[in-house]
């Protein structure tokens, strides 16, 4: 698990969401617009209230449509499925799926809409597809000439954290849209910005608002923010579980390895039927990699891949995450498997379809071949790191909090 962050903030120096900062000035820039609310079960205030009822509830208001992403309003849906839209009973609003019959908003959607509001929190990783629902919706935003706005929430991860290569266009899909790292250590109105200025060309900008949040800095993680975490998907269950999804997520991809999906750790391990877990582990802590051990791991996942079946590997224990660059995990453990085991080579295990979401979550179709080699890891740092200072540079230019 993470080493416990004491909470040593001041009462009022709590976090403010952007839902916050907008409910205490009475939603003042939504006055006499007719809004389309982009959320989900993560859109609360600190006091844990719903941004829906909050609109419903003020006279400065006019909701008049609710759009959901990947998982649905709830967040209970499995990911990959798609959704329906539904009216609800007690409201008269229309719930539009944006994770069905379409990603995107459409001009039918968006008749009677003004401005659409992003509330969304996000966990600050290129692959969790809310931040491509939002590029969408500004997109049609921009088609259909109506007002943007992003209510600011934190990035889990920090603002100081950018990990991983930067997509490569060509690999461009629902799980990685824009050129930017798997770890990209912006807000989600910090990375609304960039893709409005960085990406989307002069015609396509959009009329784009971020109401910024209170009390929050690029070192603070989500322990130091006084905010109660909501799952924000079903195996993304705690604060914590965004740093171990960067170090497994996308190996998971593969459908060779279990993380933990199925069981009761997701993304905190890496396990199949013929890791040998205390073999495996005495690999993974002889790289000497600062601020992280690797224990070994045992079990029989309840459901997802391996049900039933008992598999070994190794369980991730961060103690210093500031000295611990997540994204490359999976790359060393890669290095020390194809070591151990020549014979289990996961792109070859893996199918083609499994293989090719590998690719879009990692933003590169050049890691399965550099990794038939036992030192691709060296390989990929370089580019890796060259990437991580381009992309430094250029986002810093859209940073609301320092």
């Amino acid at each position: 698990m993470l080493p416990h962050i004491p909470r040593n903030l001041k009462e009022d120096e709590k976090t403010e969401t952007g839902l916050d900062v907008l409910y205490k000035s009475n939603f003042d820039i939504l006055k006499g617009m007719r809004i389309g609310l982009i959320t989900n079960q993560t859109g609360l205030n600190k006091d844990l209230i719903q941004n829906i009822d909050l609109f419903l509830n003020s006279n400065n208001t006019d909701l008049k449509a609710i759009f959901s992403p990947e998982h649905g309003f709830k967040g209970t849906e499995a990911a990959g499925k798609k959704l329906e839209d539904r009216r609800d009973e007690s409201s008269g609003l229309v719930f539009y799926s944006l994770y069905g019959k379409t990603k995107k908003p459409t001009t039918e959607m968006l008749q009677n809409i003004d401005v659409l509001v992003f509330d969304i929190q996000d966990i600050g990783i290129r692959s969790y597809t809310y931040i491509s629902t939002m590029g969408l919706a500004m997109r049609a935003a921009v088609e259909n000439n109506i007002k943007f706005v992003v209510l600011d929430r934190p990035n889990p991860l920090g603002g100081l954290r950018v990990e991983g290569n930067i997509l490569d266009i060509a690999t461009k899909s629902f799980i990685g849209m824009y050129p930017v790292p798997y770890v990209y250590g912006l807000t989600c109105g910090e990375l609304a910005l960039f893709i409005n200025n960085e990406i989307f060309k002069e015609n396509e900008k959009c009329n784009l608002e971020v109401v910024k949040m209170n009390h929050w800095s690029r070192d603070k993680l989500f322990e130091n923010t006084y905010l109660s975490w909501i799952p924000t998907s079903p195996h993304v269950p705690n604060q914590e579980t965004p740093f171990y999804m960067v170090s497994t997520g996308a190996i998971g991809e593969l459908g060779v390895f279990s993380v933990g999906v199925g069981y009761t750790n997701p993304f905190q391990v890496i396990a199949a039927p013929w890791i040998d877990a205390k073999l495996m582990s005495e690999k993974m802590n002889s790289l000497g990699i600062k601020g992280v051990t690797f224990r070994p791991i045992n079990f029989t996942p309840y459901y997802a891949i391996y049900k039933d079946t008992s598999i070994g590997g190794i369980q991730i224990h961060f103690s210093e995450l500031d000295r611990v660059n997540l994204f490359l995990l999976q790359l060393s453990f890669l290095q020390e498997h194809n070591k151990l085991y020549p014979d289990k080579n996961p792109f070859k295990l893996s199918s083609p379809q499994s293989l090719s979401m590998y690719e879009k979550a990692m933003g590169s179709f050049s890691f399965k071949e550099i990794f038939v080699s036992s030192d691709g890891y060296i390989n990929l740092k370089e580019d890796i790191d060259k990437d991580v200072a381009d992309f430094k540079k250029t986002s810093k230019k859209y940073f609301l909090y320092e």
